[in-house]
């Protein structure tokens, strides 16, 4: 009985740390897809005249998440909610996200992995 409860601690543990990981990924593909668009608006937009082109505003772009994302980025939310109240004074979103995986693994990663690894010895 102990040993299947190491086995879910474990595993839970790796699912866990995977969506964080997950999310953090989707978020940084995001920043980074953002940036190369409002980059190239820039670009356009200085090397048009001022009267022939108008630039489209930074948020006509279409960001369209799917299913998936949505579900990943709901569960990681939901993981690292508890840690939300440690970063909430930063404005950047890179320092938030950040500091968040970092907890996230810490606690979930470590820490599960610790009490499984313990639980383990004693049976």
């Amino acid at each position: 009985m102990l040993s299947l409860i190491v086995r879910l601690l474990r595993l839970a543990s790796l699912v866990i740390c995977l969506i964080v990981i997950a999310s953090f990924a989707i978020f940084t593909l995001n920043q980074t897809k953002s940036a190369s668009g409002h980059q190239q608006e820039q670009i356009s937009h200085d090397s048009a005249t001022a009267g022939s082109s108008s630039p489209r505003p930074s948020g006509a772009s279409s960001t369209h998440e799917s299913t998936a994302h949505k579900a990943i980025d709901e569960a990681s939310s939901e993981l690292t909610s508890p840690f939300a109240g440690i970063v909430s004074g930063s404005s950047s979103q890179w320092t938030i996200r950040g500091v968040e995986l970092l907890l996230a693994l810490a606690v979930y990663g470590f820490g599960l992995g610790y009490l499984a690894r313990a639980l383990r010895i004693r049976v």
